[in-house]
């Protein structure tokens, strides 16, 4: 998933964040909201834990020594 994919992510839960802060939506459609996103936010957690594990999540280097 490139980054571009988690901006998507990202956009989406602020856009629903702003919906549920708004306070228009009645109850039932507020907690589909509050449900996609906690799916949405276990679909970015589960990418940005693999990027970690694979040494993407920071190109540049941390200056952290890796353990083991």
């Amino acid at each position: 998933m490139p980054s571009e994919q988690l901006d998507r992510l990202t956009e989406r839960l602020e856009q629903a964040a702003a919906q549920l802060r708004a306070g228009s939506l009645d109850a039932e459609r507020a907690a589909a909201v509050v449900d996609e996103c906690a799916r949405i936010a276990g679909e970015a957690s589960v990418e940005l834990d693999r990027r970690v594990r694979a040494g993407d999540a920071d190109p540049a280097g941390s200056g952290q020594l890796a353990l083991g």
